[in-house]
């Protein structure tokens, strides 16, 4: 099952790779399962995982953003595959793509703790960052060398790099929440909208970015009034990260020894891993230690207690 893994993300980089920043692959292909939009280069990319799988030796499912659950009956295993995490990214011609896969046994109900193996493959740069449950982290250059997984140490959050899920989210009300965090390392640190999870939570790994913060689930459970801006915003759908988007993210980084949980600081352990439906997205603060962790969903509470006093109005 690894090296299907390893081999399916080698070969959807190669898809896309010479398809990066092409004008063609902007045009729109339709709606995926969770109502995000889907542009070419992604319709060229989940055919090749449909044939691929479909074609091995033995039944292996498979989750996508795109296709939903398929190949389920007989099957022992299911990959968890985004072929482009950082659809946007790529169709401009930047860094933050990755191809995502994540391996898990196919269980009656399998959740994020099944999630056995996970490679995160850069489509442009061509890093490898993979790991094993309870096996550490592996980190390659697009050499093939490996890397030194170098995380940041400090907790100091006006010296915080940082990223922000932002996509398919209101602004105002996004900004409401996390303006707090926005101000303290506006000059000391710097806050990104990079485009993709996968991407930006890997850098935590590199030492390039110190956290990744997505409260957008979270801001729905506090003030469900904002679940009607979400869909604005959403064309009708309420966007938000899946499981798809982290299941192989978040077994690497905590592997590393980074500290990943959901907005309310609870473990993602038990969250279902198929679905894309509003009850499958799920919030994410992702940093490099404990400490930053905590300081982090400090000023997240305080920013979701001052939306809750705002209101809808």
């Amino acid at each position: 099952m690894r090296e299907l893994a390893d081999s399916l993300a080698a070969e959807l980089r190669q898809i896309v790779l010479p398809r990066l920043g092409r004008p063609w692959s902007r045009g729109l292909a339709g709606r995926a399962v969770g109502g995000d939009t889907t542009f070419a280069v992604d319709a060229e990319a989940e055919a090749h995982v449909q044939r691929r799988l479909k074609g091995f030796a033995r039944p292996v499912a498979y989750y996508s953003e795109d296709q939903g659950l398929v190949g389920s009956e007989g099957a022992d295993w299911v990959f968890i595959v985004d072929p482009i995490d950082g659809t946007r990214p790529a169709i401009a011609g930047l860094e933050a793509a990755c191809v995502s896969v994540a391996v898990a046994r196919l269980t009656h109900r399998p959740a994020m703790e099944d999630v056995w193996y996970g490679v995160i493959l850069e489509i442009k740069e061509g890093g490898v960052f993979r790991a094993v449950r309870g096996g550490g982290v592996e980190i390659l250059d697009a050499s093939g060398r490996r890397r030194e997984v170098s995380i940041s140490m400090h907790s100091d959050l006006s010296r915080l790099f940082w990223t922000i899920g932002f996509r398919g989210r209101p602004a105002a009300e996004l900004v409401a929440v996390l303006g707090g965090l926005i101000d303290r390392s506006s000059v000391n640190g710097g806050v990104f909208d990079l485009g993709s999870a996968t991407y930006t939570m890997t850098r935590i790994l590199t030492g390039q970015l110190d956290a990744y913060v997505d409260v957008g689930p979270r801001m729905i459970e506090r003030s469900p009034w904002v679940e009607r801006r979400f869909r604005q915003v959403g064309n009708g759908s309420v966007l938000n990260n899946c499981p798809y988007d982290v299941a192989a993210a978040a077994l690497i980084l905590e592997e590393a020894g980074c500290v990943v949980t959901d907005a309310a600081g609870n473990s993602l352990d038990k969250r279902p891993l198929l679905g894309s439906d509003v009850a499958h997205q799920l919030s994410v603060v992702a940093a490099a230690n404990r400490e930053m962790h905590a300081a982090i969903l400090q000023v997240v509470e305080e920013g979701l207690e001052h939306l809750e006093r705002t209101g809808a109005g």
